[in-house]
């Protein structure tokens, strides 16, 4: 029997999400960073930067930035850890990654990139001081495998880090869904020439698993002291959890 998993509010076949996912990124690439100030006013820099901030990364460390794609928090961590550490940064679309790796040549910033799945890391055991996935674990078909693998690959003591969108507050979830299933495929129509693309962004949203949900992933995962903190009312949460 075959396997099946969600694509948005769309029912899929497990071998198939990875295709769609593709797709949509592919055709939104260019245009990313662009919808990423549109569709959040510019605060998905604040969320960002407040990762940094709360990842306690210092000089000299090993940093692994999963579905990395634009290389923004790359960029960042790349600062925090100078020239004595090391930041790979990592998506499993092609499009995406070349859009980070461009950015950080023209950065003048001198960091691996490699493409691979969330759920198949190609590192060893624990190797990384911190781990990161933003906004990419929504649109990986098996969560916890993906998880257990940025867990293996941290080191003891190692942190990972997730900020992803999650469960508004309740009373701004009729105003919330009415931007994110009208305004926001518009938006995309508009700028990124793909409305669908968006609107399958909106429903994973919907889709993901809520914070104490994530939370108990986690620490079905093997991480310990998981903790989130919720960003904008619950529009976005940063988890983080150790490795002991």
């Amino acid at each position: 029997m075959t396997k099946t998993t969600h694509f948005g509010y769309e029912t899929v076949a497990e071998e198939d999400k990875a295709k769609r996912v593709a797709e949509v990124f592919t055709s939104v690439a260019s245009k990313y960073d662009i919808m990423n100030d549109l569709m959040s006013a510019g605060l998905h820099r604040v969320w960002k930067n407040f990762t940094i901030q709360i990842s306690g990364v210092r000089s000299g460390e090993r940093v692994l930035d999963v579905a990395g794609g634009s290389a923004d928090l790359s960029r960042k961590f790349a600062k925090r850890v100078g020239p004595s550490g090391q930041v790979w940064l990592t998506d499993i679309n092609n499009a995406m990654l070349r859009v980070g790796r461009d950015r950080m040549i023209d950065d003048g910033v001198a960091m691996p990139a490699a493409q691979c799945d969330a759920e198949h890391l190609p590192f060893p055991d624990n190797y990384f001081d911190c781990v990161s996935i933003a906004f990419g674990l929504r649109n990986v078909t098996h969560k916890d495998v993906a998880l257990t693998e940025m867990r293996r690959v941290l080191k003891p003591g190692g942190r990972l880090l997730v900020l992803e969108f999650s469960k508004v507050w309740k009373p701004l979830q009729s105003i919330y869904d009415a931007y994110s299933f009208k305004l926001l495929p518009k938006m995309g129509e508009l700028i990124a020439k793909d409305g669908d693309s968006y609107r399958y962004l909106a429903e994973s949203i919907r889709m993901h698993p809520s914070q104490e949900e994530l939370k108990q992933m986690m620490e079905q995962a093997g991480l310990s002291r998981v903790e989130y903190f919720n960003l904008n009312a619950g529009v976005v949460a940063l988890h983080r959890g150790y490795k002991i």
